[in-house]
């Protein structure tokens, strides 16, 4: 009898140990979130570039977002169309193109960066549920918030009205995400006015700030944003996926 059991024990113990290891590789990694301060646009892009590839060559990495604020500066995604920058030559702050889709858009001080850097291989492959759980997290944050905020249809991001209070652009490697969204929080809106925002012609930016006319800081609305994408990362690795609205644009 306990011949029998000892032999049979190697056996049993190797297949729950492959059971563990394949559960372990089919599971996707946990969330980490990261407050990084204030940072030079050029430095938070090798970040992200860095743990990308940490990522494509381990899976079990975890997912990470990157929470931050940038020094002025304007980004361009892909695209052979510029107009959205009018006179690139005199912008009065430092511009970037780099491997996000959309138009043009500025970054700086009083805005939330979020960079989510998270494997879709462990979320269905979906490029559009992943921008459109992006949207509703900002638009629950906002709630939280006292601020009333929705989609527009065709017009990725989050809106006020019609007033744009957030945009969201996502560069995807090896299914593996970068870039993300900015959520204008506080401070000086007039670099916008350098630029077609998104493209969008007369556009009017907001923020939180100017919708309540109560005062954030961008230190306080990024704690609030990770407990609650910390409560909502399993609705993204979970569930039917959600029908596309437009195009990303950060």
């Amino acid at each position: 009898m306990n011949g029998g059991a000892s032999s049979c024990e190697p056996s049993v113990r190797g297949a729950l140990h492959s059971a563990n290891i394949a559960s372990q590789e089919l599971r996707p990694p946990d969330l980490h979130v990261r407050w990084l301060g204030r940072m030079e646009f050029t430095h938070g892009l090798a970040l992200q570039e860095e743990i990308v590839l940490k990522k494509r060559d381990d899976y079990s990495v975890e997912d990470q977002l990157l929470l931050l604020e940038h020094e002025p500066v304007y980004t361009i995604g892909r695209t052979p169309d510029q107009s959205s920058l009018l006179d690139a030559a005199h912008l009065p702050h430092p511009l970037f193109a780099i491997n996000r889709g959309g138009q043009a858009t500025y970054h700086g001080p009083g805005q939330l960066m979020g960079y989510p850097i998270i494997d879709l291989r462990g979320c269905g492959q979906d490029l559009h549920k992943y921008l459109r759980w992006l949207e509703q997290l900002l638009i629950d944050l906002l709630a939280e918030c006292g601020i009333a905020a929705s989609r527009r249809e065709l017009l990725t991001g989050v809106w006020v009205g019609e007033r744009k209070i957030a945009s969201i652009g996502v560069g995807v490697r090896h299914w593996i995400t970068m870039h993300g969204f900015a959520l204008n929080v506080s401070g000086d809106l007039s670099p916008f006015n350098h630029i077609v925002p998104c493209g969008i012609n007369n556009v009017a930016m907001t923020s939180m700030e100017k919708e309540t006319g109560a005062a954030f800081s961008v230190t306080r609305v990024a704690g609030s944003i990770e407990k609650l994408v910390l409560q909502k990362i399993a609705d993204l690795r979970a569930g039917p996926a959600v029908s596309a609205i437009g195009a990303p644009c950060l």
